[in-house]
């Protein structure tokens, strides 16, 4: 029921001229029978029988209404002229009065200030005319009653035109608002390309570099050892397909300025438990999980993740190592992965907080999933979680490899990161 007058008023909204027309013919219709009552003002005994002009002349006025929203001032002019010439003809100007009351009305909340006065100015003028032209101006209680309803329509057309223009105004600034998000978010995504790019530049320059040195080793033992100079050029071409996937995957992002690119090794799966104790040394209670393709798992920190600080990453590099396999991109993503989550708990949870950090080797892939059991997207901005630059980067990592993605909240409670990176057979 709600949808249909919901789509119904939508409908009227869209075609202001119907409700005008049917208000109009409704006040058209009741003025005939108005027209046969004595007139308030002047004097009745002057009034004539109703004829075929006096009710030509009402019904046109009552009817002009439907044009209030394109001609008000001339509707209201003709009315008032046409309240003036019944009642010097002795005629009764039935709801006449009631029509300038409407434009006084519609006048006020679809014109300026300046303009909106001259409504009631004009429409009192025509009653007070009409009241003189009808015998005589009356009891004054009248008038003043006439006066009372012309400023109370004034004032409420005003505030209907104030707060139409508030609701324009906060709109228009809704999409400020909006056009700037978006301008943010794209520029976040152009940023985090540009890094990754730099990152896997730096990657490709270290198997360039690796396979250079190979070269120039068969080059020397070709003649003298052929079975060494065999293994140097099957490393090349196992380095130079390493190589062409990461440059596949580099394409489409640019570098957009001239910074220099880092000479530091890049960090991976390896380097985990290391920012998973940095993580503990600044106040979030952390619980690392490497488990490699048998199932078996290392456990970083105590059971119940125990006080910032605790020691427990003994044990994590055998099973760690299992990402010497990954490639340099993904081994580098599933870091930044995990370091943009673990920042966002440190930040967001609340304290108290504790995270687990999950790496997962399958076959086929490589799971990752941060948690933690803090207030969750509760305690986070709104705006900072839509616009936020970290989400918007590891969105960017996982998708350039292919990867699937879900953040948002725990059932239990909490916010949760989940990536899985698809691998290639090798």
């Amino acid at each position: 029921m709600r949808n249909t007058i919901g789509s119904l008023r939508t409908w009227f909204l869209g075609h202001p001229l119907i409700p005008d027309v049917i208000f109009g013919g409704a006040l058209a219709a009741a003025s005939v029978p108005f027209a046969h009552v004595a007139h308030v003002f002047g004097d009745p005994a002057r009034l004539r029988t109703p004829d075929a002009m006096g009710l030509g002349l009402i019904v046109a006025g009552c009817l002009s209404v439907a044009l209030r929203r394109h001609r008000p001032f001339l509707v209201l002019f003709l009315a008032c002229l046409a309240e003036v010439t019944l009642a010097a003809t002795g005629r009764n100007p039935s709801l006449l009065w009631l029509v300038t009351l409407v434009l006084v009305y519609t006048i006020a909340a679809r014109r300026g200030l300046a303009l909106s006065l001259c409504a009631p100015a004009l429409a009192l003028t025509g009653h007070v005319l009409s009241s003189a032209a009808g015998g005589g101006l009356g009891g004054w209680s009248g008038h003043l009653l006439m006066t009372v309803f012309t400023a109370s329509l004034w004032i409420a057309g005003r505030s209907v035109r104030l707060r139409r223009a508030y609701q324009a105004e906060l709109r228009d600034r809704a999409r400020r608002v909006e056009r700037a998000r978006e301008a943010d978010t794209r520029a976040a995504r152009a940023e985090e390309r540009s890094r990754i790019a730099r990152e896997l530049h730096d990657v490709v320059a270290h198997h360039v570099s690796v396979m250079t040195v190979q070269a120039a080793a068969a080059r020397r033992v070709l003649a003298s050892n052929p079975d060494g100079a065999r293994e140097a050029l099957s490393a090349i071409e196992e380095l130079g397909r390493t190589a062409m996937s990461e440059m596949r995957g580099m394409v489409g992002v640019l570098r957009t300025d001239g910074t220099p690119a880092e000479r530091n090794p890049q960090p991976g799966v390896r380097e985990i438990p290391a920012l998973v104790d940095q993580m503990r040394e600044a106040g979030l209670r952390t619980q690392l999980s490497i488990e490699d393709g048998r199932g078996t798992a290392a456990i970083s920190g105590p059971a119940e993740a125990g006080a910032a600080g605790t020691a427990g990453t003994a044990g994590t590099a055998g099973t760690a190592g299992t990402a010497g396999t990954l490639p340099a991109g993904v081994d580098l993503a599933a870091y930044r992965l995990v370091q943009e989550a673990l920042t966002n708990s440190l930040r967001h949870a609340g304290p108290q907080a504790r995270a687990w950090v999950t790496v997962r080797h399958e076959p086929g892939g490589l799971a990752v999933q941060v948690e933690d059991d803090g207030l969750g997207p509760k305690a986070r901005d709104a705006d900072e979680e839509v616009t936020g630059h970290g989400l918007a980067g590891i969105r960017e990592r996982v998708a350039l490899y292919g990867g699937l993605l879900r953040i948002g909240p725990r059932p239990g409670g909490g916010f949760e990161v989940n990536a899985r990176f698809p691998l290639k057979d090798t």
